[in-house]
C-alpha cells in the first residue's frame, strides 16, 4: 500500500484543533499535514521496519533516559513545526528546558520542532519524499536529523547549516553535541535479514 495525499486545502482548511480531532477520529490510521494542508495517510508498515523502529526507539530513550536532559518521542507523536505542518517522525528528542517553557498539553500535539528526529525509510516511501521532509525539519528548528534507509545500507545526516552528509554502511551514529553521548548502534537497524 502506498501513501495517499488529500489536497483538501481548497475545500476546508483545518485548524490545527480539527486536524487533531481527525486524527483522533481514526486512530486506525496515521496521518501527517503538510504545510500547504494537504493531508497525508500513511499505511501500517512490515514488520521488518517495525522491528527496527522499536530498536531505534529504544535506544534513544535508554540514552534518554540516563541523562534527563530531555524527552524521547516515538512514531505516535505529533509535532506541530513552525510552517504548520504537522509531522510525527519516526523517533524524536526535545530538550526538557524546551517542552517546560510552552508547557503544553500532554494530550495534544507538540507545538514545536524537536531537536532531534530520525525518519526510517519503510517499502511505501519515495527517497525523494523522505528527503523534502527532512529539509522542511531542517528549515523548521530540528538541529540533527537521520533518514536511516535499511535496504540501501545507506544513511543521510542533516545538521543546521551545513550541507547533508551520507554514509554507507555505518555502524553507528553519533548524537554529536544535540544528544551529548548518545551513539546509535545500527547492527539491529541496518540488518539487511529484517
Amino acid at each position: 500500500m502506498n501513501t495517499i495525499a488529500l489536497d483538501l486545502h481548497s475545500v476546508i482548511d483545518l485548524t490545527d484543533e480539527q486536524f487533531f480531532q481527525l486524527c483522533q477520529q481514526n486512530r486506525d490510521l496515521k496521518f501527517e499535514r503538510t504545510a500547504t494542508g494537504k493531508i497525508v495517510i500513511m499505511p501500517p508498515t512490515g514488520w521488518g521496519t517495525g522491528n527496527r523502529n522499536v530498536e531505534l526507539s529504544f535506544q534513544l530513550q535508554a540514552w534518554s533516559r540516563s541523562n534527563d536532559l530531555g524527552i524521547a518521542f516515538d512514531s505516535s507523536t505529533g509535532f506541530i513545526l513552525p510552517n504548520r505542518a504537522i509531522r510525527s517522525p519516526d523517533a524524536a528528542w526535545v530538550r526538557r528546558d524546551r517542552i517546560e517553557a510552552i508547557n503544553p498539553n500532554p494530550d495534544k500535539f507538540l507545538p514545536l520542532a524537536p531537536d532531534f528526529i530520525v525518519e526510517l525509510m519503510s517499502a511505501s516511501d519515495m527517497l525523494e519524499d523522505v528527503q523534502v521532509k527532512m529539509r522542511e525539519y531542517i528549515e523548521n528548528g530540528v538541529r540533527l536529523g537521520w533518514l536511516i534507509d535499511s535496504k540501501q545500507q545507506y544513511v543521510e545526516i542533516y545538521r543546521q547549516g551545513r550541507e547533508v552528509e551520507a554514509l554507507l554502511s555505518p555502524t553507528t551514529l553519533s548524537g554529536e553535541d544535540i544528544l551529548p553521548g548518545f551513539i546509535l548502534d545500527l547492527q539491529g537497524i541496518l540488518s539487511a535479514d529484517r
